[in-house]
Protein backbone atom coordinates (compact mmCIF):
# COMPACT_ATOMS: atom_id res chain seq x y z
CA UNK A 1 0.00 0.00 0.00
CA UNK A 2 1.07 3.13 -0.72
CA UNK A 3 2.46 5.27 2.47
CA UNK A 4 0.43 9.08 2.92
CA UNK A 5 2.83 11.46 1.71
CA UNK A 6 3.66 13.81 4.24
CA UNK A 7 1.85 17.26 4.73
CA UNK A 8 2.96 21.21 5.18
CA UNK A 9 1.24 24.44 5.10
CA UNK A 10 2.07 26.60 2.44
CA UNK A 11 1.21 29.92 1.03
CA UNK A 12 -0.42 30.07 -2.29
CA UNK A 13 -2.87 32.34 -4.25
CA UNK A 14 -1.53 35.41 -2.82
CA UNK A 15 -3.23 35.24 0.54
CA UNK A 16 -4.24 31.15 0.96
CA UNK A 17 -2.25 29.14 3.77
CA UNK A 18 -3.03 25.59 2.84
CA UNK A 19 -2.15 22.13 3.33
CA UNK A 20 0.17 20.41 0.52
CA UNK A 21 2.14 17.39 -0.13
CA UNK A 22 5.35 17.88 0.55
CA UNK A 23 7.00 16.03 -2.44
CA UNK A 24 5.45 16.60 -5.80
CA UNK A 25 5.83 17.49 -9.32
CA UNK A 26 5.77 20.97 -10.13
CA UNK A 27 3.26 21.05 -12.87
CA UNK A 28 1.38 19.37 -15.45
CA UNK A 29 4.18 18.45 -17.43
CA UNK A 30 6.50 16.90 -14.66
CA UNK A 31 3.65 14.63 -14.05
CA UNK A 32 4.09 13.44 -17.49
CA UNK A 33 7.74 13.46 -17.50
CA UNK A 34 7.95 11.81 -14.29
CA UNK A 35 6.29 8.60 -15.55
CA UNK A 36 8.33 9.05 -18.62
CA UNK A 37 11.05 8.28 -16.94
CA UNK A 38 9.99 6.13 -14.81
CA UNK A 39 8.42 3.79 -17.10
CA UNK A 40 8.99 4.15 -20.68
CA UNK A 41 8.05 1.14 -22.27
CA UNK A 42 4.91 0.64 -20.22
CA UNK A 43 1.75 1.18 -22.04
CA UNK A 44 -0.26 4.25 -21.01
CA UNK A 45 -2.78 5.37 -24.21
CA UNK A 46 -5.09 2.07 -25.74
CA UNK A 47 -7.75 2.97 -27.89
CA UNK A 48 -8.69 1.26 -30.64
CA UNK A 49 -5.50 0.14 -32.95
CA UNK A 50 -3.72 2.71 -30.74
CA UNK A 51 -1.37 1.33 -28.09
CA UNK A 52 0.93 3.58 -26.98
CA UNK A 53 4.00 3.24 -24.52
CA UNK A 54 4.93 6.34 -22.57
CA UNK A 55 7.79 7.21 -24.74
CA UNK A 56 5.26 7.15 -27.55
CA UNK A 57 3.19 9.56 -26.53
CA UNK A 58 6.22 11.93 -25.07
CA UNK A 59 7.25 12.03 -28.66
CA UNK A 60 4.14 13.06 -29.97
CA UNK A 61 3.53 15.64 -27.37
CA UNK A 62 6.20 16.95 -28.12
CA UNK A 63 5.61 17.26 -32.22
CA UNK A 64 2.14 18.26 -31.26
CA UNK A 65 3.63 21.42 -28.87
CA UNK A 66 5.73 22.20 -31.50
CA UNK A 67 3.14 22.82 -34.05
CA UNK A 68 1.37 24.18 -31.75
CA UNK A 69 3.74 27.23 -31.16
CA UNK A 70 4.41 27.21 -34.70
CA UNK A 71 0.89 28.87 -35.21
CA UNK A 72 1.65 31.28 -32.60
CA UNK A 73 0.42 29.50 -29.10
CA UNK A 74 2.51 30.67 -26.03
CA UNK A 75 2.54 30.38 -22.74
CA UNK A 76 -0.79 31.65 -21.35
CA UNK A 77 -2.99 31.56 -24.24
CA UNK A 78 -5.37 29.77 -24.40
CA UNK A 79 -6.57 26.46 -26.21
CA UNK A 80 -9.84 25.10 -26.78
CA UNK A 81 -10.78 21.35 -27.35
CA UNK A 82 -13.86 20.25 -29.08
CA UNK A 83 -12.70 16.65 -28.68
CA UNK A 84 -14.35 13.42 -27.36
CA UNK A 85 -12.51 11.01 -25.50
CA UNK A 86 -9.83 9.95 -27.38
CA UNK A 87 -6.27 10.23 -28.18
CA UNK A 88 -6.22 13.89 -29.85
CA UNK A 89 -7.70 14.76 -26.28
CA UNK A 90 -4.90 13.32 -24.45
CA UNK A 91 -1.75 14.64 -26.54
CA UNK A 92 -3.15 18.47 -26.86
CA UNK A 93 -3.60 18.47 -22.97
CA UNK A 94 -0.44 18.05 -22.49
CA UNK A 95 0.99 19.46 -25.67
CA UNK A 96 -0.53 22.54 -23.73
CA UNK A 97 1.24 21.64 -20.92
CA UNK A 98 4.46 21.65 -22.40
CA UNK A 99 3.91 25.23 -23.80
CA UNK A 100 2.43 26.31 -20.46
CA UNK A 101 -0.49 27.25 -22.27
CA UNK A 102 -4.12 26.96 -20.46
CA UNK A 103 -6.20 24.38 -21.78
CA UNK A 104 -10.27 25.09 -22.41
CA UNK A 105 -12.31 21.78 -22.81
CA UNK A 106 -15.60 21.56 -24.05
CA UNK A 107 -18.52 19.50 -23.83
CA UNK A 108 -18.83 18.03 -27.11
CA UNK A 109 -23.08 18.02 -26.06
CA UNK A 110 -23.26 21.88 -26.19
CA UNK A 111 -24.44 23.81 -28.64
CA UNK A 112 -23.40 27.37 -30.57
CA UNK A 113 -24.41 29.65 -27.63
CA UNK A 114 -22.41 27.72 -25.03
CA UNK A 115 -19.50 27.46 -26.95
CA UNK A 116 -19.25 30.92 -28.14
CA UNK A 117 -19.69 31.57 -24.72
CA UNK A 118 -16.71 29.98 -23.21
CA UNK A 119 -14.57 30.96 -26.67
CA UNK A 120 -15.54 34.66 -26.25
CA UNK A 121 -14.55 34.65 -21.99
CA UNK A 122 -11.45 32.90 -22.48
CA UNK A 123 -10.35 34.59 -25.44
CA UNK A 124 -8.88 31.17 -27.11
CA UNK A 125 -6.29 32.06 -29.46
CA UNK A 126 -6.95 28.50 -31.21
CA UNK A 127 -9.26 25.56 -31.42
CA UNK A 128 -8.82 22.03 -32.18
CA UNK A 129 -12.17 20.38 -32.66
CA UNK A 130 -13.36 17.20 -34.11
CA UNK A 131 -15.04 17.21 -38.04
CA UNK A 132 -18.00 16.13 -36.74
CA UNK A 133 -18.44 19.26 -34.08
CA UNK A 134 -17.37 21.98 -36.53
CA UNK A 135 -20.95 22.75 -37.18
CA UNK A 136 -21.17 24.27 -33.78
CA UNK A 137 -18.11 26.38 -33.95
CA UNK A 138 -19.21 30.15 -33.56
CA UNK A 139 -18.43 32.30 -37.10
CA UNK A 140 -14.90 33.47 -36.92
CA UNK A 141 -16.93 36.82 -36.95
CA UNK A 142 -17.79 35.75 -33.33
CA UNK A 143 -14.71 35.15 -32.17
CA UNK A 144 -12.26 37.30 -33.07
CA UNK A 145 -9.31 36.16 -30.40
CA UNK A 146 -9.43 32.72 -32.46
CA UNK A 147 -6.25 32.97 -34.63
CA UNK A 148 -5.99 29.04 -35.24
CA UNK A 149 -8.68 26.64 -35.93
CA UNK A 150 -7.81 22.71 -36.24
CA UNK A 151 -9.44 20.03 -37.21
CA UNK A 152 -9.09 16.41 -36.43
CA UNK A 153 -10.70 14.94 -39.85
CA UNK A 154 -11.29 17.51 -42.54
CA UNK A 155 -13.44 20.86 -42.57
CA UNK A 156 -13.77 23.73 -44.77
CA UNK A 157 -11.52 26.68 -43.03
CA UNK A 158 -9.82 24.52 -40.23
CA UNK A 159 -5.92 23.43 -40.38
CA UNK A 160 -5.88 19.41 -40.25
CA UNK A 161 -4.75 17.88 -37.18
CA UNK A 162 -1.69 16.01 -39.21
CA UNK A 163 -0.04 19.30 -39.94
CA UNK A 164 1.03 19.96 -36.20
CA UNK A 165 2.51 16.92 -35.96
CA UNK A 166 5.30 17.22 -39.02
CA UNK A 167 7.37 20.10 -36.72
CA UNK A 168 10.29 18.74 -35.08
CA UNK A 169 9.68 17.91 -30.92
CA UNK A 170 9.51 20.78 -28.40
CA UNK A 171 11.92 18.85 -26.43
CA UNK A 172 12.31 21.99 -23.61
CA UNK A 173 8.96 22.77 -21.35
CA UNK A 174 8.05 26.43 -20.70
CA UNK A 175 9.13 27.08 -16.86
CA UNK A 176 5.52 27.03 -15.63
CA UNK A 177 5.13 27.65 -11.91
CA UNK A 178 2.16 25.46 -9.88
CA UNK A 179 0.07 28.59 -9.23
CA UNK A 180 -0.61 29.11 -12.93
CA UNK A 181 -3.58 28.25 -14.66
CA UNK A 182 -3.46 25.24 -16.72
CA UNK A 183 -7.04 24.24 -17.24
CA UNK A 184 -10.53 26.43 -17.30
CA UNK A 185 -13.45 24.57 -16.98
CA UNK A 186 -17.14 25.68 -17.51
CA UNK A 187 -19.52 24.80 -15.08
CA UNK A 188 -23.00 25.71 -15.21
CA UNK A 189 -24.59 27.89 -12.22
CA UNK A 190 -28.20 28.48 -10.71
CA UNK A 191 -28.45 31.70 -12.55
CA UNK A 192 -25.87 33.97 -15.34
CA UNK A 193 -23.52 32.04 -17.95
CA UNK A 194 -21.23 29.44 -17.76
CA UNK A 195 -17.92 30.30 -15.05
CA UNK A 196 -15.07 29.39 -15.84
CA UNK A 197 -13.03 27.45 -12.63
CA UNK A 198 -9.39 27.81 -12.78
CA UNK A 199 -7.68 24.35 -12.37
CA UNK A 200 -4.21 25.13 -11.74
CA UNK A 201 -1.32 22.87 -11.77
CA UNK A 202 -1.16 22.89 -7.85
CA UNK A 203 -4.58 21.75 -7.74
CA UNK A 204 -4.28 19.49 -10.33
CA UNK A 205 -1.13 17.49 -9.02
CA UNK A 206 -2.66 17.93 -5.77
CA UNK A 207 -5.70 15.86 -6.48
CA UNK A 208 -4.22 13.07 -8.78
CA UNK A 209 -1.10 12.38 -5.90
CA UNK A 210 -4.40 12.14 -3.74
CA UNK A 211 -6.32 9.50 -6.19
CA UNK A 212 -3.00 7.74 -6.27
CA UNK A 213 -2.95 7.49 -2.50
CA UNK A 214 -6.03 6.92 -1.30
CA UNK A 215 -6.90 4.13 -3.87
CA UNK A 216 -3.05 2.62 -3.78
CA UNK A 217 -2.24 2.98 -7.32
CA UNK A 218 0.77 2.28 -9.22
CA UNK A 219 2.27 1.98 -12.77
CA UNK A 220 0.43 -1.49 -12.56
CA UNK A 221 -2.88 -0.03 -12.57
CA UNK A 222 -5.10 0.25 -15.37
CA UNK A 223 -8.40 2.03 -15.88
CA UNK A 224 -11.04 2.28 -18.94
CA UNK A 225 -12.27 6.04 -19.53
CA UNK A 226 -15.92 6.40 -20.43
CA UNK A 227 -16.89 9.39 -18.39
CA UNK A 228 -16.27 12.80 -20.75
CA UNK A 229 -12.59 13.86 -20.89
CA UNK A 230 -14.20 17.18 -20.63
CA UNK A 231 -15.61 16.52 -17.54
CA UNK A 232 -13.11 17.46 -14.52
CA UNK A 233 -13.61 13.63 -13.61
CA UNK A 234 -12.39 12.45 -16.74
CA UNK A 235 -10.16 14.45 -16.61
CA UNK A 236 -8.54 14.55 -13.29
CA UNK A 237 -9.34 11.34 -12.27
CA UNK A 238 -9.34 9.61 -15.64
CA UNK A 239 -6.26 11.05 -17.04
CA UNK A 240 -3.99 12.50 -14.45
CA UNK A 241 -4.21 10.27 -12.04
CA UNK A 242 -2.82 7.52 -14.03
CA UNK A 243 -0.25 9.74 -15.16
CA UNK A 244 0.77 10.19 -12.05
CA UNK A 245 0.50 6.69 -11.01
CA UNK A 246 2.48 5.33 -14.19
CA UNK A 247 -0.46 3.40 -15.44
CA UNK A 248 -2.33 2.87 -18.15
CA UNK A 249 -5.62 4.75 -20.09
CA UNK A 250 -7.79 2.67 -21.89
CA UNK A 251 -10.34 4.80 -23.80
CA UNK A 252 -13.39 4.36 -24.87
CA UNK A 253 -15.59 6.86 -26.79
CA UNK A 254 -18.98 6.63 -24.89
CA UNK A 255 -20.29 4.45 -22.10
CA UNK A 256 -21.98 1.09 -23.34
CA UNK A 257 -22.40 -1.41 -20.62
CA UNK A 258 -21.54 -4.28 -23.13
CA UNK A 259 -18.04 -2.63 -24.47
CA UNK A 260 -17.29 -1.51 -21.03
CA UNK A 261 -17.16 -4.78 -19.89
CA UNK A 262 -15.58 -5.98 -22.63
CA UNK A 263 -12.75 -3.52 -22.69
CA UNK A 264 -12.78 -4.01 -18.90
CA UNK A 265 -12.07 -7.42 -19.00
CA UNK A 266 -9.75 -7.88 -21.95
CA UNK A 267 -7.12 -5.23 -20.76
CA UNK A 268 -7.32 -6.46 -17.12
CA UNK A 269 -9.01 -3.00 -15.94
CA UNK A 270 -8.21 -2.95 -12.10
CA UNK A 271 -9.86 0.75 -11.49
CA UNK A 272 -12.58 2.79 -12.47
CA UNK A 273 -14.66 6.02 -11.40
CA UNK A 274 -17.98 6.05 -13.23
CA UNK A 275 -21.49 7.08 -11.96
CA UNK A 276 -23.58 4.69 -9.91
CA UNK A 277 -26.08 4.26 -12.72
CA UNK A 278 -23.17 2.80 -15.10
CA UNK A 279 -22.36 0.35 -12.20
CA UNK A 280 -26.21 -0.62 -12.40
CA UNK A 281 -26.34 -1.08 -16.16
CA UNK A 282 -23.52 -3.47 -16.10
CA UNK A 283 -24.84 -6.01 -13.70
CA UNK A 284 -27.89 -5.30 -15.65
CA UNK A 285 -26.20 -7.28 -18.66
CA UNK A 286 -27.28 -10.88 -19.10
CA UNK A 287 -23.75 -11.85 -19.52
CA UNK A 288 -22.35 -10.33 -16.87
CA UNK A 289 -21.07 -12.97 -15.53
CA UNK A 290 -19.14 -14.37 -18.35
CA UNK A 291 -16.72 -11.56 -18.02
CA UNK A 292 -13.51 -12.20 -16.50
CA UNK A 293 -13.30 -9.23 -13.87
CA UNK A 294 -11.03 -10.11 -11.46
CA UNK A 295 -8.49 -7.75 -11.90
CA UNK A 296 -10.92 -5.27 -10.98
CA UNK A 297 -10.24 -3.85 -7.21
CA UNK A 298 -11.21 -0.01 -7.08
CA UNK A 299 -14.53 0.88 -7.66
CA UNK A 300 -14.83 4.29 -7.17
CA UNK A 301 -18.21 6.20 -7.96
CA UNK A 302 -19.38 9.41 -7.22
CA UNK A 303 -22.52 11.93 -8.34
CA UNK A 304 -25.57 10.29 -6.54
CA UNK A 305 -25.87 7.76 -3.74
CA UNK A 306 -24.92 3.98 -4.79
CA UNK A 307 -28.35 2.28 -3.87
CA UNK A 308 -28.18 -0.46 -1.56
CA UNK A 309 -29.01 -3.00 -3.98
CA UNK A 310 -26.37 -2.19 -5.88
CA UNK A 311 -23.63 -2.21 -3.87
CA UNK A 312 -24.80 -5.63 -2.08
CA UNK A 313 -25.10 -6.92 -6.09
CA UNK A 314 -21.48 -5.84 -6.71
CA UNK A 315 -19.97 -7.07 -3.41
CA UNK A 316 -21.27 -11.11 -4.64
CA UNK A 317 -20.51 -10.55 -8.18
CA UNK A 318 -17.13 -9.05 -7.67
CA UNK A 319 -15.66 -9.92 -4.27
CA UNK A 320 -12.20 -8.28 -4.62
CA UNK A 321 -13.57 -4.94 -5.61
CA UNK A 322 -13.78 -2.49 -3.17
CA UNK A 323 -16.28 0.31 -3.74
CA UNK A 324 -15.15 3.85 -3.15
CA UNK A 325 -17.46 7.22 -2.57
CA UNK A 326 -15.90 10.24 -4.00
CA UNK A 327 -17.43 13.75 -3.64
CA UNK A 328 -16.33 16.82 -5.38
CA UNK A 329 -16.71 19.24 -8.11
CA UNK A 330 -14.86 20.95 -10.80
CA UNK A 331 -14.63 23.81 -7.89
CA UNK A 332 -12.24 21.43 -6.20
CA UNK A 333 -10.57 19.93 -9.03
CA UNK A 334 -12.65 16.69 -8.63
CA UNK A 335 -11.80 14.73 -5.09
CA UNK A 336 -12.91 16.70 -1.81
CA UNK A 337 -13.75 13.29 0.04
CA UNK A 338 -13.24 9.63 -0.30
CA UNK A 339 -15.05 6.40 1.42
CA UNK A 340 -12.41 3.83 2.62
CA UNK A 341 -13.38 0.62 0.58
CA UNK A 342 -14.13 -1.09 4.13
CA UNK A 343 -17.05 1.81 5.36
CA UNK A 344 -19.03 1.80 2.32
CA UNK A 345 -22.08 -0.59 2.81
CA UNK A 346 -22.03 0.79 6.11
CA UNK A 347 -21.95 4.27 5.74
CA UNK A 348 -23.76 4.32 2.41
CA UNK A 349 -25.21 7.90 2.68
CA UNK A 350 -21.82 9.51 3.34
CA UNK A 351 -19.32 10.45 0.85
CA UNK A 352 -16.81 9.59 2.79
CA UNK A 353 -13.64 11.81 5.02
CA UNK A 354 -11.94 14.85 3.50
CA UNK A 355 -9.30 14.02 1.35
CA UNK A 356 -5.56 14.79 2.47
CA UNK A 357 -5.46 18.28 2.86
CA UNK A 358 -8.99 19.08 2.33
CA UNK A 359 -10.77 21.45 5.27
CA UNK A 360 -14.88 21.03 5.49
CA UNK A 361 -16.78 22.75 7.66
CA UNK A 362 -20.63 23.09 7.49
CA UNK A 363 -21.69 26.55 7.94
CA UNK A 364 -25.21 27.67 9.03
CA UNK A 365 -27.03 30.79 7.63
CA UNK A 366 -25.76 33.61 10.06
CA UNK A 367 -21.95 32.60 9.15
CA UNK A 368 -21.21 30.13 12.00
CA UNK A 369 -19.44 26.59 11.81
CA UNK A 370 -22.54 23.95 13.30
CA UNK A 371 -21.76 21.22 15.75
CA UNK A 372 -21.17 17.41 14.19
CA UNK A 373 -24.66 16.58 12.73
CA UNK A 374 -25.98 19.89 12.40
CA UNK A 375 -26.85 20.92 8.90
CA UNK A 376 -25.94 23.48 6.91
CA UNK A 377 -23.70 24.11 3.67
CA UNK A 378 -20.52 22.52 2.94
CA UNK A 379 -17.96 24.99 2.52
CA UNK A 380 -14.13 23.10 1.65
CA UNK A 381 -10.46 24.47 1.12
CA UNK A 382 -7.90 22.87 0.18
CA UNK A 383 -4.66 23.13 -2.58
CA UNK A 384 -7.13 21.12 -4.72
CA UNK A 385 -9.92 24.51 -4.47
CA UNK A 386 -9.81 26.56 -7.63
CA UNK A 387 -8.34 30.27 -6.95
CA UNK A 388 -11.82 31.61 -7.95
CA UNK A 389 -13.34 31.83 -11.77
CA UNK A 390 -11.52 33.55 -15.10
CA UNK A 391 -12.40 36.86 -14.94
CA UNK A 392 -14.86 37.04 -12.93
CA UNK A 393 -14.64 39.04 -9.78
CA UNK A 394 -18.64 39.10 -9.06
CA UNK A 395 -18.46 35.62 -8.98
CA UNK A 396 -15.55 35.11 -7.02
CA UNK A 397 -16.58 37.47 -3.86
CA UNK A 398 -20.06 35.38 -4.14
CA UNK A 399 -18.92 31.72 -3.87
CA UNK A 400 -15.56 32.08 -2.08
CA UNK A 401 -14.69 33.62 1.55
CA UNK A 402 -11.51 33.16 3.01
CA UNK A 403 -10.15 30.72 0.79
CA UNK A 404 -13.35 28.90 1.30
CA UNK A 405 -15.53 27.29 -1.57
CA UNK A 406 -19.07 27.14 -0.83
CA UNK A 407 -20.66 24.33 -2.33
CA UNK A 408 -24.17 25.01 -2.33
CA UNK A 409 -25.00 21.91 -1.24
CA UNK A 410 -26.65 21.35 2.29
CA UNK A 411 -25.25 18.00 4.45
CA UNK A 412 -23.65 17.75 8.05
CA UNK A 413 -20.35 15.96 9.59
CA UNK A 414 -20.91 13.04 11.91
CA UNK A 415 -19.21 12.29 14.62
CA UNK A 416 -16.92 10.19 13.31
CA UNK A 417 -15.93 12.70 10.53
CA UNK A 418 -18.10 11.55 7.96
CA UNK A 419 -19.21 13.79 5.29
CA UNK A 420 -23.27 13.93 4.58
CA UNK A 421 -24.68 15.46 1.57
CA UNK A 422 -28.25 15.28 2.05
CA UNK A 423 -29.57 18.02 -0.02
CA UNK A 424 -28.47 20.63 -2.90
CA UNK A 425 -29.31 24.27 -2.24
CA UNK A 426 -28.40 25.08 -5.49
CA UNK A 427 -31.92 23.95 -7.80
CA UNK A 428 -30.53 20.90 -9.77
CA UNK A 429 -31.57 17.77 -11.46
CA UNK A 430 -28.71 15.34 -11.05
CA UNK A 431 -29.42 12.95 -13.73
CA UNK A 432 -26.64 9.72 -13.50
CA UNK A 433 -24.26 11.86 -12.34
CA UNK A 434 -24.75 15.04 -14.95
CA UNK A 435 -25.74 18.08 -12.87
CA UNK A 436 -28.50 20.19 -15.14
CA UNK A 437 -29.47 23.11 -13.02
CA UNK A 438 -32.99 24.52 -13.57
CA UNK A 439 -32.63 27.74 -13.97
CA UNK A 440 -30.35 27.06 -17.24
CA UNK A 441 -33.28 25.41 -18.42
CA UNK A 442 -35.64 27.11 -17.91
CA UNK A 443 -34.08 30.63 -19.62
CA UNK A 444 -34.07 28.08 -22.78
CA UNK A 445 -37.71 27.46 -22.47
CA UNK A 446 -38.87 30.57 -21.61
CA UNK A 447 -37.37 32.03 -24.62
CA UNK A 448 -39.47 29.53 -27.11
CA UNK A 449 -42.19 31.72 -28.76
CA UNK A 450 -45.76 30.12 -26.68
CA UNK A 451 -44.09 29.81 -23.50
CA UNK A 452 -45.38 32.06 -21.00
CA UNK A 453 -43.14 30.62 -17.88
CA UNK A 454 -41.01 26.95 -16.76
CA UNK A 455 -40.49 25.12 -14.07
CA UNK A 456 -37.64 22.58 -14.22
CA UNK A 457 -37.64 19.67 -11.51
CA UNK A 458 -36.36 16.04 -11.02
CA UNK A 459 -38.48 13.29 -12.17
CA UNK A 460 -37.39 9.82 -10.30
CA UNK A 461 -35.35 7.05 -12.55
CA UNK A 462 -34.80 3.90 -11.50
CA UNK A 463 -31.79 4.17 -13.30
CA UNK A 464 -30.14 7.28 -13.86
CA UNK A 465 -31.35 8.50 -10.45
CA UNK A 466 -33.27 11.67 -11.82
CA UNK A 467 -34.52 12.89 -15.65
CA UNK A 468 -35.07 16.65 -16.39
CA UNK A 469 -38.71 16.98 -16.74
CA UNK A 470 -40.78 20.28 -17.21
CA UNK A 471 -43.66 22.14 -16.35
CA UNK A 472 -45.26 24.64 -18.93
CA UNK A 473 -47.59 27.09 -18.76
CA UNK A 474 -48.33 28.08 -22.80
CA UNK A 475 -50.61 30.14 -24.05
CA UNK A 476 -53.69 28.34 -26.19
CA UNK A 477 -52.86 26.96 -29.52
CA UNK A 478 -49.37 28.43 -29.85
CA UNK A 479 -47.07 25.77 -28.65
CA UNK A 480 -46.55 21.95 -29.12
CA UNK A 481 -44.56 19.54 -27.69
CA UNK A 482 -42.42 19.01 -30.48
CA UNK A 483 -41.79 22.66 -31.26
CA UNK A 484 -40.74 22.92 -27.45
CA UNK A 485 -38.35 19.77 -27.80
CA UNK A 486 -36.81 21.21 -31.11
CA UNK A 487 -36.06 24.38 -29.58
CA UNK A 488 -34.32 22.96 -27.02
CA UNK A 489 -32.37 20.85 -28.87
CA UNK A 490 -30.55 23.39 -30.39
CA UNK A 491 -30.07 25.78 -27.41
CA UNK A 492 -29.01 22.98 -24.49
CA UNK A 493 -26.65 19.96 -24.35
CA UNK A 494 -28.92 16.69 -24.74
CA UNK A 495 -28.66 15.69 -21.04
CA UNK A 496 -29.98 19.21 -20.18
CA UNK A 497 -33.11 18.89 -22.26
CA UNK A 498 -35.96 17.64 -20.36
CA UNK A 499 -37.09 14.57 -21.35
CA UNK A 500 -41.10 14.77 -20.94
CA UNK A 501 -43.56 17.59 -20.55
CA UNK A 502 -46.73 18.98 -18.69
CA UNK A 503 -48.43 21.84 -20.70
CA UNK A 504 -50.81 24.13 -18.82
CA UNK A 505 -52.96 27.29 -20.52
CA UNK A 506 -53.29 28.24 -16.35
CA UNK A 507 -50.37 29.77 -14.60
CA UNK A 508 -48.10 27.84 -12.37
CA UNK A 509 -48.28 28.32 -8.75
CA UNK A 510 -46.18 30.39 -6.78
CA UNK A 511 -45.92 31.45 -2.86
CA UNK A 512 -46.58 35.08 -1.91
CA UNK A 513 -42.85 36.25 -2.69
CA UNK A 514 -43.66 35.07 -6.46
CA UNK A 515 -41.20 32.17 -6.62
CA UNK A 516 -42.50 28.62 -8.83
CA UNK A 517 -43.90 25.75 -5.64
CA UNK A 518 -41.85 23.45 -7.51
CA UNK A 519 -42.96 20.95 -4.54
CA UNK A 520 -46.67 21.35 -5.32
CA UNK A 521 -45.76 20.80 -8.70
CA UNK A 522 -43.89 17.46 -7.39
CA UNK A 523 -46.77 16.50 -5.45
CA UNK A 524 -49.20 17.02 -8.28
CA UNK A 525 -47.47 14.59 -10.81
CA UNK A 526 -46.80 12.35 -8.20
CA UNK A 527 -42.78 12.32 -8.07
CA UNK A 528 -41.28 12.03 -5.11
CA UNK A 529 -39.91 15.40 -3.21
CA UNK A 530 -36.37 15.38 -3.19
Amino acid sequence: MNARPPLRRELHYGDRVLACHAERPRNVHAMLANAVARHPHRDVLICGDIRWSYARLDDEVARVAAGLAALGVGQGDRVAMLLGNGVPFVVVTYAAARLGAVTVPLSIRDQVPGIRHALENSEAVALVAEAEFVGRVPHPKDTPHLKARIVVGQASGFAGYDSLRQSEPLEQPADVGEDEVATILYTSGTTGLPKGAMLTGLGIVHSAINFVTTMDLDHRDKTVVVVPMNHVTGLVAGIHTLVCAAGSIAVMREFKAAQFLDCAAREAMTCSLMVPAMYNLCLHQADFGDYDLSAWRVGAYGGAPMPAATIERLAEALPGMGLMNAYGATETTSPATIMPADQTAARRLSVGQPMPGAEICIMDEAGREAAAGEDGELWIRGAMVVPGYWRNPEADAREFSAGFWKSGDVGAIDADGFVHVHDRKKDMVNRGGHKVFSAQVESALTACSGVIEAAVIAKPCPILGERVHAVLSVKPGQITEAAVIAHCAGQLADYQCPESYTLCETPLPRNPNGKILKRQLRQQLGFADP
